[in-house]
């Protein structure tokens, strides 16, 4: 049993948790909800003994185990993917270099009936069973399961770590925490990273898993089939529901529902006998009565209605300005890394106020062709063309994860700020629920939700009429993702948004693009339009489907391309390389000298450098983003 007692967090002002009490149960399944910027993640880290409570303790059983999946990590480097994922086996591979070390001394020693000979004859034996009984045996073999699972191919085991992306690390360390099987196994945001098969394998892992799991997610399907408790964290308290999600959505209504009929039923009752009171006191027969009745009404204990937090941020798009008829056209456009092809010359014309979702597997190249269309990534093949007028906003999958954490909030936003938009940044924040001194934070203190939030923040300070917007909603809460979506129906450009969300996508959209077999198919129609023509259940079973005639999926995030490389092709892969390496540096070292004249105080007296200067700036961060692009693609193949 693990005992979380008067626990009470405060930062400035704010109350992160007033003396809160629960505990959780050695084979409890917990989902760990609330608001952005509620404290789920700090109690995650009170819990894990990173942070200390100002009041109150946790308590859990001696001996007892506990893992933790964070959200941020600095995972080694150095090691092979499978060589950092057997580090789980830490105390098994310690009792295998002493069975090797003890192997070695009985090859040497003669003195076979000496007291110390038996004592560590004794010790070899119970070493070997000790290592049989713990999995020192099979350990490679689950390793190799786990990491499968979690969508990495027999090929990926021998590479680097530090050739992967932060998502793909995160994968390795689930692996490890997983493999590790502790008493209390507490995970943060663990989808976020992961495609649906491996979503879909990680449920079935938890689900099974004979320790407690306490995890934070914003994916209501992973905790419905995943969890069968929940807390609720809400301004400083904590709400314990013994079910999962969606039930816990009803109950969380029901006991609100009757706390504020029982709340204004006590309410009439004390109004009543208040007039009542009030009457017989102005009789002096009856003054003596009156004093009975208020000792009663005094006694009463009054029912207080539980504080909810209602707040939303206030997100509105600013008009679009006025584009062309035609917003982009990509005629055979072809996408291919190696010999791995993602996308085949395909099609696709977007008119002005067009609202086109992209949806289909993970790998068929749906972040790829928005990134294309965009100019964020080079085609291979093909052409694309923008309308005239047109102005983009783009809000990348990992955008948040992107911000300097070492800056603060406002900081954050001045660098993203046009000169006519600084004196409104504070207001702007304030609508997005960053008021006060919430605004001189550091970027690298606040929740993943409350980074989405800044991200999308500094996208609104410029005006665009195309939208393109990948995975937008990972990481923000139900209420942000609900309130994104209002603001996006009543967005007047066009909008272009790649999702695997069934219920954001809802009647956000006029026409869904399916990514399947390296083609593009269109339907007119809403997500569930689609859904019902292709007579698909819901989002997972569009990503679940198999490709027909074993056609090959785009890599997954930083996965390369599995394929033999030609002699040839390892030659031009390794000057792509090369080029690209010496081009980042290059535009790293141009980037540093542009952040440097920005730097001088007098910079910002003259308003046409300034608008100069930044738009000089902003197209080296695209040219440097692009030279990574191109140093990765070429980099992963060569890694085979």
């Amino acid at each position: 049993m693990l005992t979380a007692t008067g626990i009470y967090q405060q930062y400035g002002d704010r109350i992160l948790f007033d003396r809160v009490t629960f505990t959780i149960g050695t084979r409890d399944k917990v989902g760990l909800v609330g608001r952005n910027g509620a404290g789920k993640s700090t109690m995650l880290k009170i819990i894990a003994g990173d942070i200390s409570p100002d009041e109150g303790k946790v308590q859990r059983e001696s001996g007892s185990t506990l893992g933790f999946l964070h959200q941020e990590m600095d995972l080694p480097t150095g090691n092979t993917v499978m060589e950092e994922t057997l580090t789980a086996f830490a105390h098994i591979q310690e009792m295998e270099d002493r069975l090797e070390e003890l192997n070695q001394e009985m090859e040497v020693r003669t003195d076979y009936t000496s007291d110390s000979y038996a004592s560590m004859l004794e010790e070899f034996t119970h070493l070997t069973e000790r290592f049989a009984l713990v999995g020192g045996i099979t350990m490679e073999a689950e390793a190799e399961r786990v990491l499968k699972g979690l969508g990495f191919a027999q090929k990926d085991f021998n590479r680097q770590t530090t050739e992967f992306s932060g998502g793909w690390q995160m994968r390795i360390e689930l692996a490890k925490m997983l493999l590790q099987r502790p008493d209390y196994l507490m995970l943060d945001e663990p989808t976020n990273h992961l495609d649906i098969e491996s979503i879909i394998w990680l449920e079935n892992w938890l689900s099974s898993y004979s320790g407690a799991v306490i995890t934070i997610s914003h994916d209501k399907q992973f905790l419905d089939n995943v969890t069968n408790r929940t807390l609720e964290i809400e301004l400083g308290k904590v709400y314990d529901y013994k079910a999962g999600y969606s039930k816990y959505v009803e109950l969380q209504a029901e006991r609100r529902e009757k706390a504020e009929a029982a709340y204004l039923n006590q309410q009439k009752v004390i109004a009543d006998k208040e007039r009542t009171i009030n009457r017989f006191m102005a009789k002096a027969t009856k003054t003596k009565m009156a004093q009975s009745m208020q000792k009663q009404l005094d006694k009463i204990e009054r029912i207080e209605l539980d504080e909810t937090n209602t707040a939303v941020m206030n997100l509105r798009f600013p008009p679009a300005p006025r584009s062309g008829a035609i917003t982009l056209k990509a005629k055979d456009v072809t996408k291919t890394y190696g010999k791995l092809n993602v996308l085949r010359g395909v099609d696709l014309k977007v008119d002005r106020g067009d609202r086109v979702a992209f949806v289909g597997q993970n790998g068929q190249g749906k972040t790829t062709l928005a990134k294309i269309l965009i100019g964020k990534l080079p085609a291979t093949a093909g052409e694309v063309e923008l309308g005239h007028n047109v102005s983009v906003g783009y809000y990348a999958q990992n955008q948040s994860d992107a911000l300097d954490g070492n800056k603060t909030l406002l900081e954050t936003m001045e660098e993203a700020s046009p000169p006519d938009m600084r004196t409104r940044l504070r207001s702007v924040l304030g609508a997005f629920l960053f008021s006060g001194e919430d605004q001189d934070k550091k970027v690298m203190v606040l929740s993943g939700g409350e980074r989405a939030r800044l991200a999308l923040a500094c996208m609104l300070l410029r005006p665009f009429n195309l939208l393109v917007l990948d995975e937008p909603t990972n990481h923000l809460d139900m209420a942000s993702k609900d309130m994104l979506k209002s603001a996006l129906m009543e967005y007047d450009g066009t909008l272009l948004v790649v999702s695997h969300d069934r219920e954001f996508l809802a009647d956000l959209t006029g026409r869904t693009v399916e990514f399947r077999d390296h083609k593009l198919y269109e339907h007119l129609g809403d997500v569930n339009t689609f859904l019902e023509k292709r007579q698909l259940n819901d989002m997972r079973s569009v990503e679940l489907e198999k490709p027909k005639n074993g056609a090959a999926t785009a890599p997954a995030a930083t996965a390369a391309p599995r394929v033999e490389l030609s002699n040839d092709e390892r030659r031009r892969l390794q000057k792509d390389v090369s080029n690209a390496e010496r081009r980042i540096e290059r535009l790293e070292a141009e980037i540093e000298k542009i952040h440097l004249r920005m730097a001088d105080p007098t910079f910002y007296d003259d308003e046409a450098r300034v608008e100069k200067t930044t738009g000089e700036l902003k197209r080296k961060q695209d040219d440097l983003e692009a030279a990574m692009e191109s140093w990765e693609a070429a980099s992963h193949q060569l890694g085979e």
